[in-house]
Formats: structure tokens, C-alpha cells, sequence
């Protein structure tokens, strides 16, 4: 059974940072194209941030970009978000899915390979 793990989320203030991970078990990630997506209340799930399989190519959503960078360790079967000057805006929660084809990767159309979540609050 595949399994994706969030962790590393919490409240932050305003202009601090986090580490998110994504941690898999049944699926090996340096086979698959893995991105972070977020959801805020009352809104849908967007793209933040994907990478390929080995890293080679790195996509991020206009809100991440200067901010966020999202990395892996195919070693530890792992795919990190590190975010920061984080804002109020930022709130939401961050989930980790993956995709055998980056090319639809920030798309998050493909049902399967997908976290529970961790929350990330900012405070002003």
C-alpha cells in the first residue's frame, strides 16, 4: 500500500519559515514526479511546487517562486518544501502528491499518490 506523509507544518509568524517533508512508503519517489499542493479555507487546491525525479526540472506556482524551494532526497525517499518569509496568505493545507508524468504533475489530476495533509498557519 502506498502511503505519502506530511509533517513539518505549524504556526509561524509572519516573515518566518518552515520545513515541510513528504515521506513515502510503498513507492519508491525517485520514480515519480512530486509536487506540494495547498488548500485554504473556502477555497480549492492549488499547485505550489513540483519537482521531477531526479530533480532535474522544478516548477513553482508565481506565490512560491523566490520564497519556496522544494527539493528531494531519493535516498530517504523524501521531497521537501522549505518555505520562507512566510505570509498570512500562506495559510493552508499543504499536501504532497505524485505523478509518474511531470508533465501533469501541477495539474494534480491524477487520483492516486496523494498525503493527508499538514497544516501550516501564519500569523500577522
Amino acid at each position: 500500500q502506498v502511503q505519502l506523509e506530511e509533517s513539518g507544518g505549524g504556526l509561524v509568524q509572519a516573515g518566518g519559515s518552515l520545513r515541510l517533508s513528504c515521506v513515502a512508503s510503498g513507492l519508491s519517489l525517485s520514480t515519480v514526479g512530486v509536487a506540494w499542493f495547498r488548500q485554504a479555507p473556502g477555497k480549492g487546491r492549488e499547485f505550489v511546487a513540483g519537482i521531477s525525479t531526479i530533480g532535474t526540472a522544478i516548477d513553482y506556482a508565481n506565490s512560491a517562486k523566490d520564497r519556496f524551494t522544494i527539493s528531494r532526497d531519493n535516498n530517504k525517499n523524501t521531497v521537501y518544501l522549505q518555505m520562507n518569509t512566510l505570509k498570512p496568505e500562506d495559510t493552508a493545507v499543504y499536501y504532497c502528491h505524485a505523478d509518474r508524468a511531470f508533465s501533469r504533475l501541477r495539474l494534480g489530476v491524477s487520483p492516486d499518490y496523494w498525503g493527508q495533509g499538514t497544516q501550516v498557519t501564519v500569523s500577522s
